[in-house]
């Protein structure tokens, strides 16, 4: 099977060494035969987490379609950046809307982290390369369920690590990448496969 992987970075900055490492993965997913989608979390702004307006309006709908996307896919890449040694609001909000989603469309229970496999990357303009928040990610979606595959790839000096094409320029990050991918790829398919045998 050709398993079916989102990706998107936690930052919506232009020119954001997330976004960048984001599209880096996206390559080397489509390199190792994988099918992507990649979007922006721009495309689907949401308030504030609160649970007074939940009760009032619902999950937003741009929750529910982020949602029902990554109950769609076989895995998850995120690439976060680092804002005061954790994840940026951005994407822990967007987290904690996607949570709050309990039904796909047509009804049925429905946890769209639960179970998915999920590779991190994480990237900073300085010598941490985003490591304080991609451990604070990986607690974040582990406590919604999600099977977070151990190869990270973290990238430092942001500024420095891409070439013109957008490519990495050490090997070390290069070679860090393809683990990642192929790692979750691997468990991509196999989660789905027991998915159909159930």
């Amino acid at each position: 099977m050709t398993p079916r992987i989102l990706v998107f970075a936690g930052s919506i900055r232009t020119g954001a060494f997330s976004g960048k490492t984001a599209d880096a993965a996206v390559k080397e997913l489509v390199l190792q035969g994988a099918e992507v989608t990649r979007i922006s979390l721009a495309d689907y702004p949401l308030p504030l987490m609160n649970q007074d307006l939940e009760r009032e309006k619902g999950v937003p709908e741009n929750a529910v379609k982020l949602a029902h996307m990554i109950a769609a896919h076989d895995g998850l890449l995120i690439a976060t950046p680092e804002y005061n040694s954790s994840l940026p609001p951005l994407l822990k909000n967007t987290i904690d809307w996607v949570s709050r989603v309990k039904a796909d469309a047509q009804g049925r229970p429905m946890r769209a982290f639960a179970g998915k496999p999920v590779g991190l990357c994480s990237s900073s303009d300085g010598m941490y390369a985003g490591v304080r928040a991609i451990t604070h990610l990986r607690s974040v979606l582990v406590h919604c369920q999600a099977h977070v595959i151990t190869p990270q790839c973290s990238v430092p000096r942001g500024a420095e690590a891409f070439d013109e094409n957008g490519d990495f320029v050490e090997e070390r990050l290069r070679k860090a990448m393809a683990r990642v991918c192929s790692t979750l790829i691997e468990h991509a398919v196999l989660f789905s496969r027991r998915a159909e045998v159930r």
